[in-house]
């Protein structure tokens, strides 16, 4: 039995929020509820709920693991009209910086426009991660969002290493299982370079992607960048399958999601109508 078509548009007499958020991942058990845990959305859900005196429920562009961290997540919620009218939103999210803690940080909150769906309207998700190798030293303010790697690693390497893994393919090798879950994504742009402070740094973008795959492709990278792996490994991994261990997964904390794309105009509910008609990925044609 196949489950009901996600709602795309506010109900009747609601109007629809978006905003986007920057956290510091060390403090949360990732971003989804979960019972007993701190998350960004519990805290999110519950400051707004308070402050606006109405259930506030959230939909995110990017459910971020633990210790993953965002300079540019994004999420709306739907409230009656009548709520929206008693509140200015620049005030609002004002107040919110107030009172939410010090590792959440509301960036923008405005009414959605037309056809919005955080989750669904999107067209990638844009990711960095940030190696400190050959034993740099990480300033201590820098601590939270890089991580250590003692051997040097070779950037042009890792940059021919991962040419067979951009486009459409099954990333089962790079996914932790779900049930249910397809695991076929489009990986658009998986670039490494080095950044002002000399951190080896990978950029990754894709229009989806699934449990943990973001850092099991930068670990594997990182394996072949300190020799100890041949260049050819990633697409033999990539075509045999085989989930790579979790032991090769990169450290949460060099990885951050700096941002979500989205069309313009009418392109934003066509996006969304498109993604949830089409239901399950698959792979092109050959």
């Amino acid at each position: 039995m196949s489950s009901p078509a996600p709602e795309l548009l506010p109900e009747g007499g609601f109007t629809r929020i978006r905003c986007e958020l920057s956290y510091d991942g060390s403090y949360f058990s990732g971003w989804n509820l979960q019972p007993d845990r701190r998350t960004v959305q519990s805290v999110v859900e519950d400051l707004l709920s308070r402050l606006m005196a109405i259930p506030v429920n959230t939909m995110v562009a990017g459910r971020t693991d633990a210790g993953v961290h965002a300079t540019g997540q994004v999420f709306h919620f739907d409230i009656a009209q009548v709520d929206r009218d008693r509140w200015n939103l620049t005030s609002l999210m004002q107040i919110a910086n107030r009172l939410l803690p010090d590792e959440v940080r509301l960036n923008s909150l405005d009414d959605a426009p037309h056809g919005f769906h955080a989750r669904y309207s999107a067209l990638r998700r844009n990711y960095r991660y940030r190696f400190a190798d050959g034993f740099k030293v990480i300033p201590p303010l820098a601590r939270a969002d890089v991580a250590p790697w003692q051997q040097n690693l070779d950037i042009d390497l890792m940059n021919e290493a991962v040419v067979p893994l951009i486009g459409t393919h099954d990333f089962a090798a790079f996914c932790r299982k779900r049930e249910g879950a397809t695991s076929i994504r489009s990986l658009e742009k998986f670039e490494w370079s080095r950044d002002s402070d000399g951190f080896a740094q990978a950029l990754v973008s894709a229009d989806a992607f699934c449990h943990a795959m973001v850092r099991s492709l930068v670990g594997a990278a990182s394996i072949v960048g300190a020799g100890h792996a041949e260049i050819g490994w990633l697409g033999e991994l990539l075509n045999g399958g085989d989930r790579v261990g979790r032991s090769l997964s990169a450290p949460a904390r060099g990885l951050t999601l700096i941002g979500v794309d989205y069309p313009t105009g009418a392109g934003l509910l066509e996006r969304a109508q498109v993604l949830t008609r089409t239901g399950v990925r698959s792979l092109p044609s050959e």
